[in-house]
């Protein structure tokens, strides 16, 4: 039984588009005593490793992983509780007879799933993250069938929009124009389950992500700006992420890419925008209507270029950037993480990360 005075250390999404993560390091044992700020654990994932600290004083309990174990967002790797103590946790499933081929990366769910449908572990591929997906495939192709072709497990076009407000309009005019996806409707944490939206349903809150898909819809796209709260916008990734969804990079036909640039999954270019040659586009970036990013830019990731903004090349601008409608930054220009640029401004000059430019100023003046 679990205390409810205990707290819970999580595993955090590193990357919104890869939840699963190999726990590479473990710095702590069952009942040692830790600092705030101790590194407990060392997380890597395909993109990149990244430390877990103790956000408080007390006794680690309830450990029940290894360095090498797969994890993923969302699952609790231990507690920290106030006094020493062994805490009795629901034990994950173990390999049968033991058996695990060393390198196997494996997720939870995956592992459960594979143990239940009789799949050995040893017969399972190393050197990939082995998910959910994996298994299911593995599952399929290890069946005999008739000529009869196998119904689809789910929607490979179906597609949800989490946020109903402006933006999410926006984008479900966009998805409609590009004639590909089947949009399953919306979900929106502050509208009532059932409102209409242009012709689509609110399907509910982030409770109904697991049952949507469940039946059927892997995909979605972030209608949530976070214009002034990007935690706000992050916050909906972390959440689609740990439901399992992926994100298409969503471009109206009216924008233009050209070939040599690269895109990151979870973009949206909104029309009539420009994307010019040898620009980079991180992860959840928004271009907006008729926004222009000259070629060798470099646009970090869930930043948000508001419509008529122009950068002139090899502009770069940082993780989590706001850069409002309207604005002009000068060539070789860097924006730092995190700054605010207001509508109208000019920039002659780098922007520290965090920097707050004011709209329709020039900067530096």
């Amino acid at each position: 039984m679990i205390k409810p005075d205990l707290i819970p250390v999580k595993i955090p999404l590193i990357n919104p588009n890869e939840p699963e993560a190999r726990l590479a390091a473990l710095h702590v044992v069952e009942g040692q005593a830790i600092t705030a700020g101790d590194v407990i654990a060392v997380l890597e994932t395909t993109k990149a490793t990244s430390e877990m600290a103790a956000e408080q004083d007390g006794f680690i309990a309830g450990l029940d992983y290894q360095p090498g174990d797969s994890v993923r967002a969302g699952d609790i790797l231990c507690y920290i509780s106030a006094q020493a103590e062994t805490v009795q946790t629901e034990k994950r499933t173990v390999p049968p007879d033991g058996l695990e081929p060393p390198g196997l990366r494996i997720t939870q769910p995956a592992r459960s799933l594979a143990v239940a449908s009789g799949l050995k572990l040893t017969d399972l591929p190393t050197g990939i993250l082995i998910t959910e997906d994996v298994v299911r495939g593995l599952i399929f192709s290890s069946k005999e069938y008739t000529s009869e072709p196998p119904v689809q497990s789910f929607n490979p076009t179906s597609i949800l929009i989490y946020g109903a407000g402006g933006h999410g309009k926006a984008l479900l005019d966009l998805l409609r124009t590009t004639h590909v996806y089947e949009i399953t409707g919306f979900i929106d944490d502050g509208k009532p389950v059932g409102k209409w939206i242009m012709g689509l349903p609110v399907l509910g809150g982030v409770e109904k992500l697991k049952e949507l898909y469940q039946q059927g819809t892997h995909l979605a796209v972030n209608a949530v700006g976070g214009i002034g709260d990007l935690q706000s916008r992050w916050r909906v990734f972390q959440r689609l992420a740990e439901a399992g969804y992926t994100f298409p990079a969503i471009v109206h036909p009216s924008a233009t890419i050209e070939q040599s640039a690269s895109i990151a999954p979870g973009i949206q270019v909104m029309p009539h925008a420009y994307v010019g040659s040898e620009v980079n586009l991180g992860f959840g970036v928004i271009i907006n209507s008729a926004a222009i990013i000259s070629h060798d830019c470099l646009v970090g990731d869930y930043a948000n270029i508001s419509p008529g903004a122009i950068l002139a090349g090899g502009v770069q601008v940082g993780a989590g950037c706001l850069i409002g409608m309207g604005v002009t930054i000068n060539l070789q220009v860097k924006i730092g993480d995190g700054a605010r640029i207001g509508n109208g401004a000019t920039i002659k000059s780098d922007v520290p990360d965090g920097g707050v430019i004011r709209a329709g100023t020039i900067w530096p003046d």
